[in-house]
């Protein structure tokens, strides 16, 4: 039994906490009820862990302080999402209670787990139950109590963790929208599988996320060009059978438009990979076999695209971290969003810099900051466009000798309405208060596809139909994405909307992008109507109305 907590140990907790979240980032992932393709609760949370954990390895560190400051530097700077922002703020917490501390024994560990907590409280404005927040708080108390009479580290840690999924299963009653759904919390499954990661350094076993089995170390991306890549979307599914249709026919119906077709069948389902340019029409055969149980559909190129570039800049020599850009004027504005045609309304509108990101690719407060230090301004206005992502941007705040002013816009819409209204000849107090209100007068319509069964706001859909959501409210699902789209403008039209307009994806045609906006002037007489390329993933629409 280990009664001593060391600076080295402390280090091996941390990365055996990521590898644990990285092994099981997938499972946490599903378990987000939301039907949205946006499922990233689990790589939010081991983005930010492994980045912990990576800093750890880098500064080698001695003393307990020196360890707790590493994890909690590291994992605030990668911090993604709003589970990675709370994560960052439980090692945050930590890492003040163990300031000045060589070693720590059973007691100070659970005290400095406490301290996390109440961090990670203080910093989230409106604190929910039935989430992370609940089951660290209860596993907390629970190792703080066990602490009092335990003499070793990992008693604690283990009392620690069997309240937390005495928590983790009474989430379902704590908060409607999982119970509805009949899910645990994500965030919470992805936290206790951390805190089994750090418990298993303590019993002295390494978890190991891969095993290599190539001479390489990693692909070299590189090696080939992203139009070499014949079939873009990796398409993945299970089908519920329903029927007795052979899945033969559906082997064969794939061969004609894909690759690497894997069909598995039983009595019971049907499981299928399948590379194809054609997701679609994929997905519309399938439902003639029975429900989706499962669907995901990734961008093999643009993540090829991605990888290249990851592996470019990882071959330049490390240099320095750049000074903060001194000064030269007042102002300056840093947006977030996907797309190039998005990022180029906004560089037309006079933003200064891009984060590329958005709805399933949170970026890191790392992210935001670099682009923030790079403004040669006083003051720096944050656009997070997505409401995932401003905790992390603010961040910020405390990294930087610059101020940084977050305002708290959900969407593209609303961002590209706060950068409208930004005036350079106004104090930061008026232009925070005028982009705010901007930003809230705009509503938000976004079409997309439903990644997996689900019951929401009092509606079954089903995985693989057209779905839209107008201010985060169901507004339409279909199969036929023109039903979806007239529904969606026929709602927003009930607000009487004096400015319309359609940004149309990166999967989306010009052609049929302008047969929307003839659906707008069709319904929508009195309004003013705009049709721009925003060249988003996610979602085909994002329509904005003021």
């Amino acid at each position: 039994m280990t009664e001593i907590l060391t600076g080295a140990l402390f280090a091996e907790m941390v990365a055996n906490g990521a590898a644990a979240i990285e092994l099981h980032k997938e499972e946490v992932n599903e378990l987000n009820v939301f039907p949205v393709p946006d499922g990233d609760t689990g790589t939010n949370m081991s983005l930010t862990m492994s980045n912990g954990a990576a800093e750890c390895r880098r500064k080698k560190p001695v003393t307990l302080t020196q360890a707790a400051d590493a994890a909690a530097g590291g994992l605030l700077r990668g911090a993604r999402g709003n589970s990675g922002v709370i994560l960052s703020l439980l090692f945050r917490g930590m890492a003040k209670s163990f300031k000045e501390k060589e070693t720590a024994g059973p007691a100070m560990l659970a005290a400095a787990m406490a301290s996390g907590v109440e961090t990670a409280y203080k910093a989230v404005m409106k604190p929910a139950e039935g989430t992370i927040l609940t089951v660290s708080r209860l596993a907390s108390a629970a190792a703080v109590e066990c602490a009092e009479h335990a003499g070793d580290l990992e008693t604690v840690l283990l009392r620690a963790l069997e309240a937390g999924e005495e928590a983790l299963a009474d989430t379902i009653n704590l908060n409607p929208v999982l119970k509805k759904a009949g899910v645990i919390d994500s965030g919470g499954k992805g936290y206790l599988y951390i805190l089994d990661g750090m418990l298993k350094a303590l019993r002295g076993e390494t978890i190991e996320v891969t095993a290599q089995t190539e001479v390489r170390e990693k692909a070299e991306f590189s090696d080939f060009d992203t139009e070499d890549i014949h079939f873009a979307y990796c398409t993945e599914f299970i089908v519920e059978r329903e029927n007795d249709k052979d899945p033969d026919l559906l082997r064969e119906f794939l061969s004609g438009i894909g690759d690497s077709i894997v069909v598995v069948d039983d009595d019971e389902i049907i499981k299928t990979h399948v590379h194809t340019n054609e997701p679609g029409n994929v997905l519309t055969e399938a439902l003639t076999y029975g429900s989706f149980l499962t669907v995901k559909i990734e961008n093999m190129k643009q993540q090829h695209t991605h990888k290249v570039l990851e592996q470019a800049e990882e071959q330049v020599p490390s240099a320095p971290a750049a000074a903060p850009a001194e000064p030269e004027k007042a102002y300056g504005i840093v947006s977030v969003c996907a797309g190039d045609g998005m990022a180029q309304i906004f560089r037309d509108l006079g933003v200064d810099a891009i984060v590329t990101g958005g709805q399933t690719m949170n970026p890191s407060t790392e992210d935001i900051l670099k682009q923030v230090e790079s403004i040669p301004a006083e003051t720096v206005f944050v656009l997070p466009n997505n409401k995932n992502i401003i905790m992390a941007a603010q961040q910020c705040q405390p990294l930087t000798d610059k101020k940084v002013v977050v305002i708290p816009t959900g969407t593209v819409p609303q961002g590209i309405s706060a950068a409208v209204a930004f005036d350079a000849f106004e104090d930061a107090e008026t232009n925070e208060q005028t982009m705010t209100e901007a930003a809230g007068a705009v509503r938000t319509a976004q079409i997309t596809y439903a990644a997996r069964d689900s019951e929401f706001d009092g509606q079954t859909i089903r995985a693989g139909e057209y779905l839209s959501l107008l201010d985060g409210t169901l507004a339409a699902n279909d199969a036929d994405i023109g039903t979806v789209v007239r529904t969606t403008i026929e709602k927003i039209g009930q607000g009487d909307p004096e400015l319309v307009t359609v940004f149309y994806g990166e999967d989306v045609t010009e052609e049929a992008a302008a047969a929307v906006g003839s659906t707008a002037e069709e319904l929508l007489p009195d309004a003013e109507i705009s049709v721009l390329r925003g060249g988003q993933p996610v979602y085909y629409y994002v329509i904005s109305a003021e």
